[in-house]
């Protein structure tokens, strides 16, 4: 037996008692006739003492080559500790050891294996396995778990079941890159790796299992970014015999659920917002509702002067920053600085400040009356004290930009608080969007997304109007799940992949067996997939995903702690049929 307790469990209850523990050295403290160790696991810490009037002499010797990090068994009596540590659950006693049997020694670690280390996160990632032994990753991976097993009670209660899908599928165009995977018995054919499992879980609409989910892998081969890794964890899950509405509510229930069962809160209103109207109000399609700050649309009251900046825009826009009046010149020009960053993209800003005595000063006075500035704070909902930021320029891009803006202006006053939840349902999305590069149309969730009741005929004359019966989740500025009620006949996928720019030819080759089980009696179905990865980490109170994913990526996508991806070698690229042309 190498344990008898964990190192969180002893109490002053079990003082005198004989056990035996087994963990990590986290220090030692050597006093010549006492040595203190503290001893860790995954529980927590227990504090060792070595006495030389108690202790047995080899035992005292074998404690003196003790180094941080040997993994160690140790017998002992509980006894009472003289000097107690309140902050530690164990604090009220310490194990006079009587028997100490090394089980492994340990190199110095490259970083301290403390809360706060000196370890840089490359260096930290290169030893994933020994930033896991650190608090903040061990209890971020704990957390994650508790979270999934809520997942999985309450969709379990809710008479879903958990299906397996392939991880080895066709390549199709959701969107983004596959990873394809070449296969050695079907020379030059490729696997992909599933985007979602999106056509499989239709398929078991199809097959009867009206309602599955699944806490499956997922990968995209596309950029990263702190909350996205290419390869990420979806709680996927579909429904058949639903509408919109019923989808809705028992997501919504979930979501509740996790809130308070994972963070003792509640919450009642899921609010839902049109996506145009996330647009005009937020100028993104996953607004943060914790705080205000709406946009102002300001065309009708700043473009009747002389300002050639603001009348030759398309759209002039404009927030109420509470409270930054206060703002100082220096202040104002760093923040016009910021929104010309390459990552915003703005030209300039215009900026009013709200006085407390109800004047108004601002960068445009030479062409603005305060009249006209009263007009700016009445569309804003701007107070006294507070400062009006306005970009102009095209609708699409100033409303990024002014997104952007909103969002840091948050975080600097403090309002994006982690322990405030605020979600929302934002519905009603395009169908279609414009690559504006191309002039060609693609679908804005994935091909097999209904459109609107009665919508359909206006592909033909107007698809950039089309609405989408699709619905996205969000929680605190992030979107967390999202999904559709989704095509279930032939003659409508059919027409859908037409609009998209398939040929008959190619939508049979890519989604043949997908139109095939559609004749055979497909019932309405529909579902929604969370961001496995990204809920919890805004259930824990952080927006990067990394601390709760066991091994991951860094942003190259290279898993430094094993060095992939890496070449393999000729004979397998000639089993696999595969030559590369490598300068």
């Amino acid at each position: 037996m190498y344990r008898s307790h964990n190192n969180g469990e002893l109490r002053a209850s079990n003082i005198n008692e004989n056990v035996t523990l087994s963990g990590w050295v986290q220090k030692s403290r050597d006093k010549g006739f006492m040595i203190w160790v503290d001893l860790r696991d995954r529980y927590g810490l227990t504090q060792l003492i070595f006495d030389e009037e108690r202790t047995p002499k080899a035992i005292m010797e074998k404690a003196k080559t003790l180094g941080r990090e040997f993994v160690v068994q140790v017998t002992g009596t509980v006894i009472e500790r003289a000097s107690k540590n309140p902050n530690l659950p164990t604090g009220d006693i310490e194990i006079l050891v009587s028997e100490l049997n090394i089980l492994n020694e340990a190199k110095l670690p490259p970083f301290t294996i403390e809360d706060e280390t000196d370890g840089g996160e490359e260096l930290r990632m290169q030893y994933r396995y020994l930033d896991i032994r650190r608090n903040p990753v061990k209890n971020s991976l704990i957390f994650r778990h508790k979270v999934t097993q809520e997942v999985r009670n309450y969709l379990s209660n809710q008479d879903f079941i958990e299906v397996e899908t392939p991880y080895l599928i066709k390549s199709t165009p959701e969107g983004a890159r596959d990873f394809v995977v070449p296969s050695r018995m079907n020379e030059g054919q490729f696997y992909a790796l599933p985007q979602s499992p999106q056509t499989f879980k239709q398929l078991l609409m199809v097959g009867g299992m009206d309602k599955y989910f699944q806490i499956v892998k997922c990968f995209r081969d596309e950029d990263l970014r702190a909350d996205r890794q290419p390869e990420f964890t979806q709680i996927d899950c579909e429904m058949a015999f639903v509408e919109q509405e019923d989808i809705l509510n028992i997501f919504e229930g979930l979501t509740r659920h996790l809130l308070k069962e994972i963070n003792g809160v509640d919450v009642d209103k899921f609010p839902r917002m049109l996506f145009d109207d996330a647009m005009r109000l937020y100028g993104n399609d996953k607004p943060d509702i914790r705080f205000g700050m709406e946009f102002g649309e300001l065309n009708k009251v700043a473009q009747h002067k002389d300002f050639k900046v603001f009348n030759s825009a398309e759209l002039v826009v404009g927030i109420a920053v509470p409270g930054a009046a206060s703002y100082t010149r220096k202040e104002i020009d760093k923040l016009i600085d910021w929104v010309k960053r390459p990552q915003v993209g703005a030209l300039g800003m215009v900026y009013v400040k709200c006085n407390e005595d109800g004047t108004f000063k601002s960068s445009v006075d030479k062409f603005y009356d305060q009249d006209d500035l009263a007009k700016w704070a009445e569309v804003t909902g701007a107070k006294a004290g507070d400062l009006i930021c306005v970009l102009s320029g095209d609708t699409n891009k100033v409303r990024a930009q002014l997104s952007a803006l909103r969002m840091e202006m948050a975080e600097r006053l403090g309002l994006r608080k982690p322990d405030e939840f605020a979600p929302l349902w934002v519905i009603d999305f395009p169908l279609l969007e414009l690559d504006e590069e191309t002039g060609h149309y693609h679908a804005m969730h994935h091909p097999f997304t209904s459109p609107k009741p009665g919508q359909i005929e206006m592909l033909d004359t107007n698809p950039g109007a089309v609405k989408a019966n699709a619905y996205d989740l969000v929680l605190n500025g992030n979107e967390i799940g999202g999904g559709s009620i989704r095509i279930h006949d032939k003659e409508t996928q059919a027409i859908m992949f037409k609009h998209l720019g398939f040929t008959e030819e190619e939508a049979k080759a890519q989604f043949g067996f997908l139109m095939d089980a559609f004749e055979y009696g497909a019932p309405p179905h529909g579902g929604l997939a969370f961001g496995l990865d990204r809920l919890v980490a805004i259930l824990g109170g952080q927006e990067t995903i990394r601390d709760f994913i066991a091994f991951p990526k860094n942003n190259s996508g290279r898993d430094v702690m094993i060095d992939a991806p890496a070449p393999i070698d000729d004979e397998q690229l000639n089993e696999l049929s595969l030559k590369l042309n490598l300068k």
